[in-house]
């Protein structure tokens, strides 16, 4: 285990400490001695406070809790229960409208609509797969991923396949016919692109087979290239604010047969990326931590690494330099080849054993990462990196998990101090609102409001969301199956509520309204068809589970203008809160035996197949096969829904203890087989006993109910720490 370090009234883990003095605070300006005499100031005035809301969390779940065991057996009267949530504070009063006032906002958040990633910050090589992933090229996206069929000899094979080719090929041409359409003809029918210098500027000329000349419909959108103006070797277009490159080079194995000479079509893909020191990792001591701001720091600097093998070479991972064209007015253009990083924090729950106050308690992990990213992130705002990230000057830290506004101030305090203590500009950071808690939903205006100076981003999510929603309800009675709860009335409200409230409160050009995670990583033509429904709600942002998802989602954007949505959606009535309201039990539906085990069987093996790999390896998000063996994207909010949901079925007799187990067991030998052919993986059948991810997951689903808010992370930070001491 690592050592401790006394610092004024702080305790810290060597190797956190080491990493700030050493690493960190060099080309700051910060003193050392400041910081952390500073740091322990925030802790002794913002620790008290942080726990007073987290004591208020847990007094109004008991009250409501109360309320429901009292009407046990009677149908729930909405306007009685609305009213109780007022008297007890859950629901507050809804203020007059305003409008948020946050100002230096990035472009990408601000003027720009596109994909959003979200990687844990303790990998590296995600997180530089991530914050490359601002330009995806077409042509891989399209041949690699099931978009395009294996029907009529189209087969990906080991080899290329020029059947296939000429699929992706002609996608990629319709794509650019309707994104940037040239007059009366295709894309299809060019066999040289070039610039003409005429006297009103630079046009792009099409050259057909015949010698016809033609130019784009709106000449506007061609704004570059880079080459000769006669032959170019790349041509960038815009759309929906958005950038397109045609890459030409008739040398090139795909260039030498293609008519045009075109090589590739790269688009803009994911314009933000947020950095997760949250639901996708396992951080749970100094150790786990300093790995985490380590990454960060890369990425701040610029000098972030990866070393991987591939086909017996190693190939080192960095970060992409900006791009760089010829203007079509004259001059450059210069474009960023990165996503724009968010940095998310941890919620106001967890603490962690890194550092220890002076009372001898762990300090809240959310003021500590707030902290420590914060100055890390100076880095960036001082010019120390060779790369920007931030053209705006702000620090954008994504805030998860806050009920309501009172927890939403206490962020905007929190960011007010750590701003003073690093000598930083009021409001320089910026902060992300998760609306994935219930009393964080009912109550969104004021929330936003509360922050209504830094806010630039909120969203919404099924899972976490749904996992709230059972627990703060969990006394009401038996919820549906969890496949239901996708269609019923409050999800519908909740997700149009988000946003029509974010338009009200004037997010539009200020701040990203942002949608969930598309959780199939291999399922691209499934998510083509569904997630153009994102952009249509008027978001304009949404996650996706890869640079690849990225690149596909990004064709969404083009097809969709999202500031011509939001300006159409502003005009429909408000989402009702009434709605929002409505818990969406089970009521009078019958369950055959068979639905029941068949939701038991989908759920346990969905929590043993995540949480297997976080307690034993320190994975915090990664692609679990399911129970049909389609890989999912899980993180602890797929866990938090999983269990809950279990726990509120004992808790109403839909099933009982017994059944639970066996169903564990039973499907953690399916997951042991699984993952059979992973090396490092430790078998949980049949010795149960021992295997402390068995005991972690049984844990998460038995004491389901008395776990804060349906929480998993204090179950499965124990555990991971009891696993840990095994290996030392």
């Amino acid at each position: 285990m690592s050592n401790r370090i006394q610092q004024g009234s702080l305790n810290i883990d060597s190797t956190l400490y080491q990493l700030v003095n050493e690493q960190v605070i060099p080309g700051t300006g910060i003193n050392a001695d400041d910081f952390w005499q500073s740091f322990a100031s925030i802790l002794k005035d913002l620790a008290p406070k942080n726990r007073a809301l987290l004591i208020k969390r847990d007094d109004l779940q008991h009250q409501i809790d109360a309320w429901h065991q009292e009407r046990a057996g009677h149908a729930i009267d909405a306007a009685e229960y609305k009213q109780f949530l007022q008297e007890i504070g859950y629901l507050v009063p809804e203020g007059d409208d305003f409008h948020v006032t946050t100002a230096s906002v990035e472009p990408e958040i601000a003027t720009q609509a596109g994909p959003q990633l979200v990687v844990p910050i303790m990998n590296a090589r995600f997180a530089l797969n991530a914050a490359n992933a601002r330009w995806g090229s077409l042509y891989d996206a399209l041949y690699g991923t099931d978009v395009i069929s294996e029907s009529d000899g189209a087969e990906k094979g080991g080899s290329f396949n020029p059947v296939r080719g000429a699929k992706v090929v002609a996608y990629a041409r319709e794509f650019l016919d309707e994104a940037a359409p040239l007059n009366g003809v295709s894309h299809k029918d060019v066999t040289k692109y070039s610039i003409s210098n005429v006297s009103i500027g630079n046009t792009l000329t099409a050259t057909l087979e015949n010698g016809e000349e033609v130019t784009l419909i709106d000449s506007s959108q061609f704004i570059g290239y880079q080459g000769d103006a006669s032959a170019p070797s790349c041509i960038l277009l815009k759309h929906n604010n958005l950038h397109i490159e045609i890459q030409i080079d008739p040398t090139a194995p795909i260039g030498s047969v293609d008519a045009a000479g075109i090589k590739d079509v790269l688009v803009e893909a994911a314009l933000t990326t947020i950095m997760d020191c949250e639901d996708s990792v396992a951080a749970v001591d100094g150790e786990d931590k300093a790995l985490a701001y380590r990454n960060w720091l890369g990425l701040m600097k610029g000098d972030l690494q990866e070393s991987l093998e591939k086909n017996g070479k190693t190939i080192v991972r960095s970060l992409n330099p900006d791009r760089h064209y010829t203007s079509v007015s004259g001059g450059e253009i210069s474009l960023k080849g990165r996503s724009m990083l968010f940095i998310r924090n941890v919620g106001h729950l967890m603490t962690n054993p890194a550092i220890i106050d002076a009372q001898g308690n762990e300090v809240p992990e959310g003021i500590m990462d707030g902290m420590i990213t914060s100055l890390i992130a100076m880095h960036d705002l001082k010019g120390n990196s060779q790369y920007q990230n931030s053209t705006a000057n702000s620090i954008n830290i994504v805030k998860p998990k806050m009920h309501g506004p009172e927890e939403v101030a206490f962020t905007n305090e929190l960011f007010g101090r750590i701003e003073d203590a690093l000598g930083l500009e009021r409001y320089t950071i910026k902060v992300g609102i998760m609306d994935e808690e219930r009393r964080t939903s009912v109550n969104l205006k004021e929330c936003i409001r509360a922050a209504k100076d830094r806010v630039v981003f909120i969203n919404t999510g099924f899972l976490d969301r749904t996992g709230d929603e059972i627990h703060t309800s969990m006394e009401a009675g038996p919820f549906a199956p969890k496949a239901q709860l996708k269609s019923m009335t409050w999800i519908g409200a909740y997700e149009d509520q988000n946003v029509d409230l974010g338009l009200a409160c004037g997010l539009q050009g200020k701040a990203q309204i942002g949608k969930g995670m598309w959780p199939e990583p291999d399922n691209m033509a499934k998510m083509m068809e569904a997630k153009i429904s994102h952009p249509q709600a008027g978001a304009n942002t949404a996650w996706v589970p890869s640079p690849t998802a990225a690149t596909l989602h990004a064709l969404h954007y083009h097809k969709v203008s999202v500031p011509s949505r939001q300006k159409e959606l502003r005009e429909r009535v408000r989402a009702n809160v009434d709605d929002i309201l409505t818990i969406p039990l089970l009521g009078n539906q019958k369950l055959t035996a068979k639905d029941i085990q068949s939701e038991l069987d989908n759920n346990t093996q969905g929590i043993l197949g995540y949480v297997v790999r976080w307690i034993d390896q320190g994975v915090g998000c990664s692609k679990v096969p399911d129970i049909n063996n389609v890989g999912l994207m899980e993180d602890r909010a797929t866990l938090r829904i999983s269990s809950q949901h279990i726990a509120n079925w004992l808790r109403h007799g839909i099933c009982d203890e017994s059944q639970v187990m066996e169903t564990m067991k039973r499907m953690a030998a399916v997951v042991d087989e699984q993952n059979a052919g992973d090396p490092n993986y430790k078998n949980m059948a049949p010795d149960f006993e021992t295997s402390i991810a068995f005991s972690a997951a049984c844990q998460l689903v038995f004491e389901g109910c008395a776990q804060p808010n349906g929480y998993t992370e204090p179950v499965l930070h124990a555990m991971r720490l009891k696993l840990k001491a095994t290996q030392h």
